[in-house]
């Protein structure tokens, strides 16, 4: 529940502390005092869509706190962790800001978190009904949820199995729907990538492959220039003929070696130098060998393998340009190309598989959706005495509740049943959708009194009612007021009214009161009790805070709410 409620810059309030806390809170207020602010308040901390105009004229931002008292494990408490925060000795902490610009930002358990988060805590922590939810309960979908709550967990587990067979069924669907319209295109498309693959595994490229040939092509297009170089570079190093009488490398060398050891006795500083063209012999003498090595190995014919390399990299250079800008790309298209053939190769085989799996999941739905209707069936006869009961009560002895289940042509995510809620107003009267056959004040009652009876199988945490005694009076208010009290036996249950009849039966009751300094209206929020409370129940009752008729009834009110609710 809902212990606390802080607002602070919000419409006309300035600044307000609301104590709520268990059992039944009235919130009440002269006209435009802004009581609707607190069920805004109480909105935005739900996740509802911020508006900057609820922004207090003249101030940056308005600021709204929730103190709820939650368990320290279970759903709540987790998702509170996935985002951060905190559960501090059972308590949550719940903020939300509204910038007069229109930005936003929510706080969890302490940290900054998204908005929806707000709303995914606010659908297990309160209940909210206004004027708005009155005319959602005309609609068929509201009135279907009605009775699945009302149905409880065998139902909600029935429901859950359903919608995932449901869901499988509609994937598998649509998956086969897809797979055979788009089967001749997938056709085309496994010819042309298996024409491809075929070309690419007969030239069968090899990783490195292109630099390779590069570096071939290069050599014998230039073997005459690498001959001669090689060949010269031989003859300077080491001769068998000395040309010119000119020495060779080698017999330099040796002649300089010889010239050194000759006089290596007389100063030992020349030995390592000796000893260093001894070595440069030896190198030179080991580079003419592989000189002669290299020029034997040329290919003797040089042309033909030009061509045969040419070939190749013209092979290559065809796959390159119509499978991708590089040999890497070719070999990924191969290895790709590979695995997506047989992705279209098997389109005949999952159809086959997908068509068995449909046919076998639309009777598993048609199975389980017979069974939603039995039990929704079962549920819709005790869901109507029950609230028939309860508006005899409300001052509607004579009106009747059915519900009804009818099956639907197609079935849908929810079932494949359509729940109607029916009113009679009286005896003999036809029994008419509440849509179209209740009032304001009657669809009100007929809220209430659901909500009444769903809460014994369906425990909300909190319910929150805006005016839900609007466009009733008198005997009615008094049992409004007394279901309410009934219901926050069960759970935490705050109203906005503007009945006394109504705030009689509170535990709690709160004023939002209006100031004015002449140029600026504010408002703000009293806890009521002994003589404030009665003056303004008074002035509920009759617009006058100290009219001694109005206290007399305020009294009796309270006294009468005291013997009802005991």
């Amino acid at each position: 529940m809902i212990e606390e409620l802080g607002i602070r810059d919000l419409g006309v309030i300035a600044e307000a502390t609301l104590p709520l806390g268990p059992g039944f809170t009235a919130v009440t207020g002269e006209t435009g005092a802004g009581k609707t602010m607190v069920v805004t308040a109480l909105g935005l901390l739900l996740g509802s869509r911020a508006d900057a105009g609820a922004v207090r004229s003249g101030a940056k931002q308005a600021w709204v706190e929730g103190r709820w008292l939650v368990s320290d494990d279970g759903a709540i408490a987790e998702r509170v962790a996935e985002t951060g925060g905190e559960i501090e000795a059972g308590e949550l902490l719940l903020g939300r800001s509204v910038s007069a610009e229109g930005r936003s930002r929510a706080v969890v358990g302490g940290r900054s978190a998204p908005i929806g988060v707000l709303g995914e805590l606010g659908d297990q922590l309160v209940v909210v009904h206004g004027q708005a939810d009155q005319q959602r309960l005309r609609s068929a979908v509201a009135q279907r949820e009605a009775l699945d709550r009302f149905a409880g967990p065998q139902l909600q587990v029935a429901l859950d199995e359903y919608r995932a067979v449901f869901t499988k069924w509609r994937t598998d669907a649509a998956e086969l729907v897809r797979l055979r319209e788009a089967h001749d295109a997938r056709a085309r498309e496994a010819d042309e990538l298996r024409a491809a693959l075929d070309e690419v595994e007969a030239a069968d490229p090899q990783p490195g492959e292109d630099a390779e040939l590069q570096e071939r092509a290069d050599r014998l297009s230039n073997l005459e220039d690498l001959r001669l170089a090689a060949v010269q570079a031989r003859t300077l190093i080491s001769a068998d003929e000395l040309i010119d009488d000119a020495p060779d490398a080698v017999a330099l060398i040796d002649g300089a070696r010889r010239h050194l050891e000759r006089v290596v006795a007389h100063d030992a500083a020349l030995a390592p130098i000796a000893e260093a063209l001894t070595s440069a012999g030896f190198l030179l003498a080991d580079a003419a060998v592989e000189l002669s090595g290299y020029l034997t190995g040329l290919d003797a014919d040089g042309a033909r393998e030009l061509e045969i390399v040419q070939e190749r990299r013209a092979v290559l250079g065809g796959l390159i340009r119509r499978h991708g800008g590089t040999l890497d790309e070719v070999l990924e298209f191969r290895s790709a190309g590979g695995l997506r053939l047989l992705e279209l190769e098997g389109d005949d085989e999952r159809i086959a598989e997908l068509e068995a799996s449909v046919v076998e999941l639309e009777a598993e739905v048609d199975r389980r959706a017979s069974r939603l209707t039995e039990l929704r069936t079962a549920a819709a006869s005790t869901l109507a005495a029950a609230v028939t009961a309860e508006l005899g009560a409300l001052a509607m002895p004579d009106a009747s509740l059915s519900v009804t289940v009818e099956p639907t042509l197609e079935p849908a995510a929810h079932g494949r049943d359509h729940v109607a809620i029916l009113l009679s107003p009286h005896p003999g009267a036809e029994p008419r959708p509440v849509s179209r056959g209740a009032s304001g004040g009657e669809l009100s009652r007929v809220m209430l009194a659901i909500e009444v009876v769903i809460g014994g199988t369906d425990p909300v945490p909190t319910f929150v009612f805006d005016e839900v005694d609007a466009g009733v009076g008198g005997a009615a208010a008094i049992e409004i007021g007394r279901r309410l009290a009934r219901l926050a036996e069960r759970s935490q249950v705050i109203v906005v009214t503007h009945l006394a009849q109504v705030a009689a039966f509170a535990t709690n009751h709160l004023s939002v009161v209006k100031g004015t300094d002449g140029r600026v209206t504010s408002s703000s929020v009293r806890q009521l009790g002994g003589a404030e409370r009665e003056a303004e129940m008074a002035r509920l009752l009759s617009g006058l805070a100290d009219s001694a008729s109005g206290l007399a009834h305020a009294r009796e009110l309270l006294e009468i709410a005291a013997v009802r609710v005991a």
